[in-house]
């Protein structure tokens, strides 16, 4: 591999393991087995990939956390106007009793560990009736508002997953999300969710496969992807993350058509020309899908 400045190259060395680097530059290679570079080969190229991805995760995340607060809300506002503010106690509202049980485990458990103010609050105001510092038990449950605050993406998800199917309030959060099926925004959760764990740890995204897939959705309510790009993702480009990034632009169009995700991404890859983001699953003529225009 070339290096333009020696010196450069052992600064970022120093502050980015070389191992971590090897996802930037694994295709670079001719020869994997001893790792030879094929002609024309720049540490400085594996540093412009490296710094794109940063960019790029720091833009998912705002997305994520855009989609994560409105799916809290909807949860929140449409179950506790039919049901009241305890109704995530209720096993009758949803699929599986054994899920539910341990969704609420993990609701106490994040709860019981929280440093929020209101958590803490009314920790001392409901002291634990447990032996166990870390497990927080009482006779007195928070209102849905309160310990759905301190829930990960993740719980929030699967407890939206194992509402009952034929739940109104599951159809008209799908719907709000601009999906005709309750199944496709639970698979679409699912997926975010898990990017969402990659982000957060700072792991590559760039030429990533992904091990979570998004269900495909037959009909949208709001501009998506023309169906001959569907059928080339099916066939070819799938587990890369250009259909999760589309999905996510979607239901950030559904919540706020006035957001600035897609904007933001493409002013990265505008000014970014020689990044291959082939790399991440975006094909030819890209630019003039539906949802990306």
């Amino acid at each position: 591999m070339l290096m333009k400045d020696e010196q450069e190259a052992a600064f970022y060395l120093s502050h980015i393991s070389y191992y971590r680097l090897k996802g930037y530059w694994w295709d670079m290679q001719i020869d994997r087995i001893t790792h030879i570079f094929a002609p024309n080969s720049h540490f400085e190229d594996v540093i412009a990939r490296y710094h794109f991805d940063r960019q790029l995760r720091l833009i998912l995340f705002d997305a994520i956390e855009f989609i994560e607060i409105t799916l809290r809300t909807k949860l929140i506002y449409h179950l506790s106007q039919a049901y009241g503010g305890l109704w995530y106690l209720n096993e009758m509202l949803f699929e599986n009793g054994t899920l539910h049980a341990k969704h609420i485990e993990n609701l106490r458990n994040e709860f019981a560990i929280s440093g929020e103010i209101f958590a803490k609050d009314f920790r001392t105001k409901h002291p634990t009736e447990s032996t166990n510092p870390k497990i927080w038990v009482s006779s007195e449950n928070p209102d849905v508002w309160l310990i759905f605050e301190t829930a990960t993406f993740g719980v929030l998800s699967k407890i939206y997953k194992n509402l009952k199917h034929q739940s109104p309030q599951k159809s008209i959060i799908a719907n709000e999300f601009g999906l005709n099926l309750h199944s496709e925004l639970s698979s679409w959760l699912e997926t975010v969710s898990y990017l969402r764990n990659i982000v957060a740890h700072h792991s590559r995204v760039w030429s990533r496969s992904m091990v979570k897939r998004i269900t495909l959705p037959k009909t949208t309510r709001n501009l998506w992807l023309k169906p001959t790009t569907i059928s080339i993702q099916e066939s070819t480009q799938r587990p890369k993350p250009f259909l999760v990034i589309s999905t996510m632009i979607y239901l950030c169009n559904a919540i706020n058509p006035n957001n600035e995700i897609k904007d933001k991404l493409l002013a990265l890859f505008n000014s970014n020309p020689n990044i291959p983001i082939y790399k991440l699953g975006f094909f030819n003529n890209w630019q003039n899908e539906p949802l990306w225009k």
